[in-house]
């Protein structure tokens, strides 16, 4: 959706990152840590017990950062994301439905799509962006093939991104990337260092 400021925001954030945890308090401290490292845009996954009360912690501990609810599997939970303060919504599959739902709650929100039908279904629905998952069956050269018949269709490709490979994904036009296990794994102080690096890789400095 040109114009979109969420979109705007998020292609100038380039990393999404993606917080599964066992529990709310274990992903307040890696969104923290993952804050502390760069990083300006995280999910909490609804498979996170307590996700609702780590996504509105998380907001208010972390005012300049981009805090939405991942794992988003029905209208139910879409509505709780919201209630909590997500300022965004992510699922892993494409229903129509539950983009609608988004639009009428006016939540910004990323629906998974693997196959050319369905990117162009998710978009025609109403979708901000879409969720390329699992994108490390596909390779950043499947994105690059799919900006050719869909170049204002802005795609975000999700699993299986890492350091590795995170400038690839940019480079075929990604308008950004989500990292969950490469970047949330370990400490605080290794996933601070980790977001470092993948922002390094990114092309985007710590704080830039």
């Amino acid at each position: 959706m040109p114009g979109d400021p969420f979109l705007a925001q998020l292609a100038a954030l380039r990393i999404l990152a993606i917080i599964r945890a066992p529990s709310s308090n274990a992903a307040l401290e890696i969104g923290v840590a993952v804050a502390r490292g760069g990083i300006g845009a995280l999910e909490v996954t609804f498979t996170t017990p307590g996700a609702a009360d780590a996504i509105a912690a998380l907001t208010a501990r972390l005012p300049g950062v981009v805090i939405g609810a991942g794992t988003v599997l029905d209208r139910p939970t879409l509505e709780a994301a919201r209630a909590a303060g997500a300022a965004f919504a992510v699922s892993p599959h494409l229903d129509l439905e539950l983009v609608a739902a988004a639009r009428e709650l006016g939540v910004p929100y990323l629906p998974g799509a693997l196959t050319p039908t369905e990117v162009l279904a998710a978009w025609r629905g109403g979708a901000t962006a879409i969720k390329l998952f699992p994108a490390a069956q596909v390779g950043p050269s499947y994105l690059a093939a799919l900006r050719g018949p869909f170049p204002g269709v802005p795609i975000v490709p999700t699993g299986g991104v890492d350091e590795q490979n995170v400038a690839a994904w940019l480079a075929a036009g990604a308008v950004a990337v989500g990292i969950g296990g490469s970047l949330v794994r370990g400490d605080p102080a290794t996933i601070e260092a980790q977001a470092r690096r993948l922002l390094l890789a990114a092309g985007r400095a710590p704080g830039g």
